[in-house]
């Protein structure tokens, strides 16, 4: 427990810390956001921003996870293997936000280049799970389990890349997926504690820790954005923590926000293909609301408000569990 609080601070401080001469760096070398012309009006005002805040946000969390690691002795082959997982994420983040910046437009990596290196990192992961845990193939929904047997490798990917994407759909508002990912991780990090997996517990708090440093810099409006650096890395670490805890489905409820946003593009792209009419007047979810009059810190507000929510109910259920209850 003490070590979940080490990391939580440490990450948090780290950020404050690293900000600062990132964010200058950046100005100095022009690196900024480009906005779509599809997005709403009011972000135009957006362009130029400095992006690619994640690289700090990421060196956060490392540093302090295994600091915090080293110091609970919990530095073993999960934590490495989840840690490798993060970083090779980050790679494939930054390569995305490159070729925007140096193509001076919004358009990074195509959708079946960025899917295909989510898929193959997500097999690491999952790789690991299946080669050290008995009880890899199985699922649990309460005190009920299910063994997905030679199915469970697909599953796992799913779930590691879907967050990853689902966690980047959410990055589209000035401090949306930094508040919505800091409840999340919260309740990912008290889960693990209490399902016997200390080294994702810690971690997660160090990611917590981060997003909550990283708010101060990302809160409306925005120095800077954590770009695809930050959130495809991010959404995949939940991933792939809910897959090396064992908690895939209450990732359900914990990543719920992320969840309702990914939704929110597929029945628009489905309704518009099949029916040519639009569900909601822009997707994801939360530009939506943008169009309805809401500011953008009210959404972000809403956002969060909903996301400690979810992750309470994720927290309920899981004490049900453990109770038997359910």
């Amino acid at each position: 427990m003490i070590m979940i609080a080490v990391a939580f601070l440490l990450s948090m401080i780290l950020c404050l810390l690293f900000g600062v001469p990132y964010i200058d760096f950046l100005r100095k070398k022009m690196i900024g956001q480009y906005v779509k012309d599809c997005a709403p009006e009011n972000h135009a005002k957006k362009e130029g921003t400095p992006t690619t805040g994640g690289v700090f946000i990421i060196a956060a969390i490392i540093i302090s996870s295994v600091i915090a690691l080293f110091l609970a002795e919990r530095f073993n082959n999960a934590a490495l293997i989840i840690l490798i997982t993060l970083l090779f994420y980050t790679f494939a983040g930054f390569q995305d936000d490159y070729i925007k910046i140096k193509g001076h437009a919004n358009d990074g990596l195509s959708a079946r280049g960025k899917l295909l290196r989510q898929i193959a990192i997500a097999l690491l992961p999952t790789i690991f799970v299946m080669m050290s845990n008995p009880y890899a193939s199985t699922v649990f929904i309460g005190n009920y389990s299910i063994d997905l047997k030679w199915l469970y490798p697909v599953f796992s990917v799913f779930v590691i890349t879907g967050a990853s994407n689902a966690y980047n759909l959410t990055d589209g508002l000035d401090g949306l997926a930094a508040s919505t990912g800091i409840f999340a991780f919260a309740g990912t990090s008290i889960i693990a504690m209490y399902s016997g997996y200390p080294e994702v517990a810690i971690i997660a708090a160090a990611v917590a820790g981060a997003l909550f440093g990283f708010l101060k810099y990302n809160k409306p409006k925005a120095e800077v954005f954590m770009g695809d650096t930050g959130s495809l890395a991010i959404g995949g670490l939940l991933g792939t923590l809910a897959v090396m805890g064992k908690f895939e489905i209450l990732l359900i409820f914990l990543g719920g926000v992320f969840v309702c946003e990914t939704l929110s593009v597929i029945i628009q792209v489905t309704s518009f293909k099949t029916t040519g009419k639009r569900v909601f007047k822009m997707a994801p979810i939360h530009h939506h609301f943008e169009l309805l009059g809401w500011s953008e810190k009210k959404v972000v507000g809403v956002f969060a408000i909903v996301s400690a929510i979810l992750a309470t109910i994720a927290l309920i259920i899981f004490y049900l569990t453990l109770r038997g209850i359910i």
